[in-house]
């Protein structure tokens, strides 16, 4: 049995204005889509648990969460650019079996290392690497098999679904993450586990194993467009591959200060993974299901973000709305800075948010549609280096400065660089307001 791809004609029809899930009407698309949200469902009981596992097992050290966070960034950094490179030049199916496959290893590796009681911050710090890693091939991959899955016409609105996989699933996932801690809790006793053993973090890390299996099963069943490979590159030196994507970006007028007002925003925004425990435990002092809802606040925002998006389509003034969301990102983050308050810090998380994927999806887009087809999965590795190289990096320096002067007011410091390169990219970079 096999997923064909649909070869129903195109009919021109009027559209209406608002068409927000119409990229779901291409079967590809929609089962792959599908299946990736219970994975990243999956990974969010993950990224939840093992920050809380990090601070239970070094009393709460901000550093020890920047060198999770930097030994992924490192991976992505030497293997970004040969993942989007390798990923031109392969059977995006096939290789996205492998990366999943690893990923499902690695996840049940950590649970393992967990439920013995063995954990420590060293061999998470390994398996962060090699989670990186895989990444790095399968995140360019990934995107790069959203074009062949959907027409030119409905790619923004794909891009935009498709930031609510992971995104999204942030809304779902770490309130999940809260109560199944709740829940493994209770029944430590009945499995022989003493109470306050580590047993409730590696349920999280099985339950996020188990997810990939939806994702292998789409992966294993899909067939794409006997021309879908036509546009891959032909193999080819890897330097040279990795520098064809740099010139391609150089050479637009626009893709570099887009990029750079998205990196700016990875890197001088700590990540929620580092600043919410922190908030939570010493500011908030709030338990870890409310926890949950801090970071399932950001997720929801995402979601609305990226469902705005998608009812857009393919509109004008795309660059209005990148400089227009890093503000708005700005803001939020400022008044969750000095927010002593939980709700007033759930709804500043729900702009974030919002403008976060504003940001994101229109650099996707922009990506997408500027560069030609054969050059989308390297270019798209610039992305990966951003989500997952450049975050992850930033938050090693942040979380020395937490160390330092405390969370309010490195995020206030961080929030604020972001806010004033936004503005020099908006006064003084006029193209971006013509996208």
């Amino acid at each position: 049995m096999s997923i064909t791809p649909s070869s129903t004609p195109q009919i021109k029809t009027e559209r209406p204005r608002v068409q927000t899930f119409r990229a779901l009407r291409h079967r590809n698309f929609l089962l792959l889509w599908v299946s990736l949200i219970v994975s990243s469902v999956g990974t969010w009981l993950q990224i939840v648990s093992q920050s809380l596992l990090v601070l239970q097992i070094t009393h709460y050290s901000p550093v020890a969460l920047g060198l999770v966070s930097l030994a992924q960034a490192a991976s992505f950094f030497i293997f970004a650019f040969i993942g989007g490179s390798i990923a031109d030049q392969s059977d995006k199916r096939r290789f996205l079996l492998i990366t999943q496959t690893l990923s499902m290893l690695l996840a049940a590796i950590l649970g393992v290392l967990t439920i013995t009681g063995v954990i420590q911050v060293w061999m998470i710090i390994i398996l962060a690497f090699l989670s990186g890693t895989v990444l790095s091939f399968d995140q360019p991959a990934r995107s790069s098999l959203v074009p062949i899955l959907v027409p030119k016409e409905d790619l923004m609105n794909a891009v935009s679904l498709q930031s609510i996989v992971f995104n999204g699933a942030a809304f779902v996932g770490p309130a999940l993450a809260g109560v199944f801690l709740q829940l493994f809790t209770s029944l430590e006793g009945p499995f022989g586990f003493a109470k306050g053993s580590l047993f409730p973090y590696a349920g999280n890390f099985f339950l996020n194993a188990l997810s990939f299996l939806g994702v292998l099963a789409v992966l294993y069943l899909l067939r794409l467009p006997a021309d879908a490979e036509e546009s891959m590159a032909k193999r080819g030196p890897l330097l040279a591959s990795i520098k064809a994507s740099l010139v391609t970006i150089k050479r637009d007028e626009a893709l570099p200060w887009v990029l750079s007002g998205y990196g700016a925003l990875l890197f001088f925004g700590p990540s929620n993974t580092l600043i919410l425990p922190i908030f939570g435990a010493q500011i908030l002092h709030i338990n870890p299901v409310q926890l949950g809802l801090l970071f399932s606040a950001a997720g929801l925002g995402t979601i609305i973000g990226a469902l705005t998006v998608a009812s857009l389509g393919d509109f004008r003034s795309k660059g209005l709305l990148l400089l227009c969301s890093l503000f708005i990102w700005t803001a939020s983050l400022l008044i969750f800075a000095v927010s002593h308050s939980f709700l007033l810090s759930l709804f500043s998380l729900f702009i974030f948010g919002i403008s976060q994927n504003g940001v994101g999806a229109t650099t996707i887009t922009l990506l997408q549609t500027r560069v030609p087809p054969q050059m989308r999965g390297r270019v798209m590795s610039l992305n990966t280096l951003l989500i997952m190289g450049v975050r992850p990096l930033g938050d090693f320096p942040a979380s020395g400065l937490i160390a330092l002067v405390g969370g309010p007011l490195t995020v206030l410091i961080c929030s604020s660089i972001v806010g004033l390169y936004s503005l020099f990219l908006f006064v003084m970079k006029p193209v971006l307001r013509k996208l």
